[in-house]
């Protein structure tokens, strides 16, 4: 009876060496069980622009375009048939919007990205000074009337395009302790910018800055 069961005891010893080989190493062909979550495509980084290419150059009408710009966007259409009008102004009037509010909240690092270094120095000279002498700003851009490309320019693989904005903005500054300064959050003023936006044709980077700006 002893003999017999230490012969079973053996059996069962080697029984699970021969498991243990099988299924205690991992041999690098194993399927990995993983999350449903897993398999569905991770969604794509998206950074707003001020314009996206598109596959054909459409025309908004003599509305959008003053006719001294027309030549300068017949040249960057041939030197980029992808360039798209109506594009490039929906993608302009959501440039204006956001340096406008970066520029109000104070916001360095969109202003940096979305305008050349001049502009970004400029409007940070702007903000330093408004911090130092304590002022809040509350502006709200309440709406954007028209947006009127006047001038396009190609020099070599450098384009440059004016759009004339006309906009609707509520202005409020406040001192530091929140007391008004000036302006109303209920009468939106009429304001006219001239601003132009500048890229690199053939560059890796197809994001238009603010190059410059001015009032009408």
């Amino acid at each position: 009876m002893l003999v017999y069961i230490v012969i079973l005891a053996m059996v069962a010893v080697f029984l699970g060496l021969r498991l243990y080989a099988v299924l205690g190493k991992r041999t690098g062909h194993e399927q990995v069980l993983r999350n449903p979550t897993d398999d569905r495509p991770a969604p794509p980084l998206t950074i707003p622009r001020v314009a996206d290419a598109a596959p054909e150059a459409r025309d908004q009408g003599p509305q959008a375009i003053e006719s001294r710009a027309q030549s300068g966007l017949r040249a960057l259409i041939a030197a980029d048939p992808s360039f798209d009008v109506a594009g490039f102004l929906d993608g302009a009037k959501n440039a204006y919007r956001m340096i406008l509010e970066a520029f109000w909240k104070g916001d360095t690092e969109t202003l940096d990205w979305l305008t050349e270094d001049h502009v970004r120095d400029a409007f940070g000279d702007a903000i330093k000074a408004r911090g130092e002498a304590g002022h809040v700003l509350e502006n709200r851009l309440v709406s954007i009337d028209r947006a009127l490309i006047t001038e396009a320019t190609v020099s070599g693989r450098s384009v440059r395009i004016t759009v004339a904005f006309d906009a609707d903005i509520a202005a409020v500054t406040r001192d530091a302790e929140g007391k008004l300064i000036a302006g109303s959050l209920t009468d939106a003023t009429v304001t006219h910018d001239v601003w132009t936006f500048s890229r690199t044709l053939k560059s890796g980077d197809p994001n238009w800055k603010l190059a410059d700006t001015d009032e009408a």
